[in-house]
């Protein structure tokens, strides 16, 4: 099945105001930004910014002229979802009354999650992992009660050659 979306990995001089214009050329354009990522790299020069985009809503040749003719971008590549190794991170805070507690740490542990805090009748629990993963976990507890629930985005690298 072909991928859904457009990875890209963007690598651009690590200044002020880079961002903002990266993502005004996406909206300029009228394409919605699917998920948005951006740090530093090993380099403090410069900074990856990870951006999703819907395959048929952004031409990826029309997406890449536009990123070029930004004057601090340095290299664009498209990361296609088979050929990379994709993660996000989830947290989310969600009811956990002692009745149903056991079975939402059960559904964390199961998805190799963390549980990083405990209230009364709480808990806040934290994944890292595939997107399509995180959105089954975050399917499976919805019915437990989501109290809040921040994700940052998705990153991704190429995969390693395995020869």
């Amino acid at each position: 099945m072909p991928p859904k979306y457009h990875v890209l990995s963007v690598l651009v001089e690590n200044r002020a105001g880079v961002l903002a214009r990266v993502s005004a050329l996406f909206a300029r354009r009228g394409y919605n930004i699917y998920s948005l990522a951006v740090a530093p790299t090993d380099d403090e020069r410069f900074s990856r910014i990870t951006v999703v985009v819907d395959v048929e809503q952004a031409p990826l040749e029309q997406v890449v002229k536009q990123l070029n003719k930004l004057i601090h971008v340095i290299k664009i590549s498209e990361l296609d979802p088979r050929d990379s190794v994709e993660r996000e991170l989830m947290l989310v805070t969600v009811k956990a009354p002692a009745e149903v507690r056991g079975q939402i740490i059960e559904l964390v542990e199961l998805f190799e999650g963390r549980i990083i805090d405990v209230g009364r009748d709480e808990l806040a629990l934290s994944l890292d992992e595939h997107p399509e993963r995180l959105d089954d976990l975050e399917e499976l507890l919805r019915p437990f009660g989501i109290i809040d629930l921040q994700r940052t985005g998705r990153v991704a690298l190429p995969k390693l050659e395995r020869s």
